[in-house]
């Protein structure tokens, strides 16, 4: 067997647009059935720079698929309980159909307490106990919406993963907790690794799909990879630099995903694609019935 091959880049830009198109056309229809836009609610607390820039980004994106963006800056200074508050009066807002808390939120606050204020109806991003829950159970609900990008990345790229040995490198509550769920939803063989886990690089090169989400940059090296392995490089550092060594890595890989370009436009793509139908759902609509099947 060969020992270095090119693996075929997954572009996550793309089906970005793809995803983005049709969430589009699922705004306009809403908006023609009942003669108001669904409406995403972002929450910034403080003034930190790349949280502002990743805001500014999604209120930009919420304009170009007809979603209406109402944005609300708190101070640093904020408490737990102002924030709490403030998206609990978001959540029994009518004209509010989704709520993104940009997180951090500095280390003051209790960030569970003020995810957990989100009314799981309008947790388009995924982030609450009941989400995470129905994640788990294969019930209705809204996933998060990173791990939600990359198994959309993967039916694209029709990855079979029942059987598969899936690695997830990282256990964050929003991403590599849930990505694990929903591999294991398809069947596949799941293995969560951590900062503790001990042979952590022989059990990343046993992986058929390996998902890092570590956030340590090039912490993934090529020789760590089995030959024909699905990467997924869920990390993002500043400089545009993934956990995965990139350039090692894609000489072994069968798919993997380039940073950026990969797992970060699918993030936002389901957190609008997931916004429009929370609207859908709230208006009385059926999302499926609105616009013709993505296939």
């Amino acid at each position: 067997m060969p020992q270095t091959q090119t693996a075929r880049l997954m572009d996550g830009a793309a089906l970005a647009r793809h995803v983005l198109d049709h969430t589009a056309a699922m705004s306009s229809a809403i908006s023609h059935r009942t003669g108001k836009a669904p409406c995403l609610a972002t929450v910034l607390v403080g003034e930190d720079p790349a949280s502002a820039t990743y805001v500014r980004m999604k209120r930009t994106r919420c304009e170009t698929v007809g979603i209406t963006s109402r944005h609300l800056p708190l101070p640093a200074t904020t408490t737990t309980t102002e924030l709490v508050d403030a998206i609990t009066s978001l959540s029994e807002d009518p004209e509010v159909h989704g709520i993104l808390l940009q997180h951090p939120v500095g280390g003051h606050i209790d960030e569970r307490a003020a995810f957990e204020a989100i009314a799981p109806h309008k947790d388009v991003d995924g982030v609450t106990m009941r989400s995470f829950a129905a994640m788990s159970f294969g019930l209705p609900g809204f996933v998060s919406c990173t791990p939600g990008g990359i198994l959309r990345l993967l039916d694209a790229y029709d990855v079979d993963l029942a059987g598969k040995r899936a690695v997830v490198v990282g256990r964050s509550a929003i991403l590599g907790k849930p990505a694990g769920m929903l591999l294991l939803a398809r069947d596949a063989t799941v293995t969560y690794c951590h900062s503790r886990t001990r042979d952590l690089r022989s059990i990343i090169r046993e992986a058929d799909v390996l998902i890092a989400a570590a956030g340590r940059p090039h912490f993934i090296h090529g020789e760590d990879i089995k030959i024909g392995a699905v990467v997924v490089d869920a990390g993002y550092s500043p400089g545009n630099v993934g956990d995965v060594d990139f350039d090692t890595a894609k000489t072994r890989a069968s798919l993997i995903t380039p940073v950026p370009g990969g797992v970060g436009p699918m993030t936002i793509a389901m957190l609008l694609s997931q916004t429009a139908e929370a609207a859908a759902l709230q208006m009385g609509l059926v999302p499926a019935e609105l616009i013709p099947s993505q296939g």
